[in-house]
């Protein structure tokens, strides 16, 4: 368990290849919440690259997960983490259809900026938002989130280039600090 909070209903912890069914089969519920926003892992296959991808320096694969029955309520991404003076990454999420609509992502997406910023050290998170997907929109706002501009054609999902929108979280901690210092 990575992270939980004190009045928490989930923890997050590290996708591992015994998720491999049921992240499957959840995906494979929850297409018409998924489509055209995000592109999950919906084979075997597709789940080992996707676990590849996570067991790199620069991505981090959470889970978020209910704390009275360790279901898998979503998947939230830490993606292209750069150190440096940057310290910053870019986030991928999703929920399981199942539990859409319960709280648990915004839950979840609260323990993963704790444990970007406290954990990791980043300094900056940005999620890449289509204009058209408004619970995800809803849901960083409620994060305090804040939206910094527009992508064209940013990401290529499903067969097309999509327009985003940039939401940011930065870590209040940093704010405070004038100058950073890397070692």
């Amino acid at each position: 368990m990575l992270e939980t909070g004190p009045a928490s209903r989930v923890y997050l912890r590290k996708v591992r290849s015994s998720d491999r069914r049921e992240v499957i089969d959840r995906v494979a519920e929850g297409q018409s919440l998924l489509s055209p926003w995000i592109s999950a892992p919906t084979t075997a296959r597709d789940f080992r690259h996707y676990l590849r991808r996570t067991q790199r320096d620069d991505h981090e694969g959470l889970l978020v997960c209910r704390l009275d029955s360790d279901e898998i309520t979503g998947v939230i991404n830490l993606n292209n983490i750069v150190r440096g003076s940057f310290l910053s990454a870019s986030l991928g999420y999703y929920a399981m259809a199942r539990h859409a609509g319960q709280g648990y992502m915004q839950e979840g997406l609260e323990l993963v900026k704790s444990y970007a910023f406290r954990q990791l050290g980043l300094h900056r998170i940005e999620a890449n938002i289509q204009p058209a997907n408004r619970r995800s929109i809803n849901l960083v706002k409620r994060c305090g989130f804040v939206r910094e501009g527009f992508s064209r054609s940013f990401l290529h999902i499903e067969g097309a280039w999509r327009d985003h929108e940039r939401w940011t979280a930065i870590d209040p901690r940093s704010t405070m600090t004038a100058t950073p210092t890397f070692q």
